[in-house]
């Protein structure tokens, strides 16, 4: 299927490895031009080498902590007015609702709730221009159905779906979308981490905390992190013109809901 969005520029944040990279990935099969950012610049460089190859498509890298203020203004700047804009940061820490103080929030709120919006306030205007625009922010599943120990990732990530859901509708006559991907558990180091974090605390096997998850996943499995690009590819591409302020649960229906 010809997703009608080969020649476009795409910035990808946390892009090196994960869902990030599957975006990254699926975008470029599509005949995409990238700009890449992740923190770790080795990382980086070898996924962006990889993608060059695979595809042949134009990867400029950045590699920038693009939670920060500085870090947004050098990935903008390398980017110049994409036509695509995918949010993606890592999650906060896991833990208690004993655990977390104002200092928490403010940390979950910047990485997860206030760069998506800073990006997008900066990439908008120019889409508008132009009459055409994507843009996808990962979120999590939690936005659906929270997840305990993950309360600072429930309380930024809802705040960032809530903005979306009435700005998508704002910038949608001007020929942009604005869409969230809402990922279950995926293969990925992240999924490594929980899975380390509940074998300490429980007093298992790595494996079998992993198994233990899975047996809640309908599916009996992690999401594969390509399959994920996928869908974010198709959200970017000129067929899902009409797909406006969703929340596409991607989770192997581990949220147990009608709606």
């Amino acid at each position: 299927m010809d997703l009608g969005i080969k020649g476009k520029r795409a910035l990808v944040c946390a892009s090196s490895k994960g869902l990030g990279l599957g975006c990254a990935e699926a975008l470029a099969a599509a005949g995409v031009d990238l700009v890449m950012n992740a923190r770790g610049a080795e990382a980086l460089e070898a996924a962006a080498e990889a993608i060059r190859g695979r595809y042949g498509v134009s990867v400029t890298t950045v590699a920038t902590d693009v939670t920060t203020a500085e870090g947004q203004a050098e990935v903008l700047e390398a980017a110049n007015k994409p036509d695509i804009l995918v949010t993606n940061a890592g999650g906060p820490p896991p833990g208690m609702w004993t655990d977390w103080e104002r200092d928490d929030f403010i940390a979950a709120l910047d990485a997860n709730m206030l760069t998506p919006i800073a990006l997008m306030k900066a990439c908008l205007p120019a889409m508008m221009d132009r009459g055409w625009g994507r843009v996808v922010n990962i979120t999590s599943q939690s936005v659906k159905s929270p997840i305990p120990q993950l309360g600072l990732s429930n309380s930024a990530r809802a705040g960032l779906t809530g903005y979306v859901a009435g700005t998508a509708r704002q910038v949608a006559p001007y020929g942009v979308t604005i869409n969230n991907l809402l990922p279950g558990i995926h293969a990925t180091n992240r999924a490594d981490a929980l899975d380390t974090g509940v074998s300490k605390s429980e007093g298992i096997s790595f494996d079998e905390a992993r198994a233990k998850r899975k047996a809640t996943i309908p599916t009996r499995d992690y999401g594969d992190p390509g399959d994920f690009g996928t869908a974010c590819a198709f959200l970017c591409s000129a067929q899902a013109k009409f797909i406006v302020g969703q929340n596409l649960l991607l989770d192997g229906g581990a949220v147990n809901a009608t709606i």
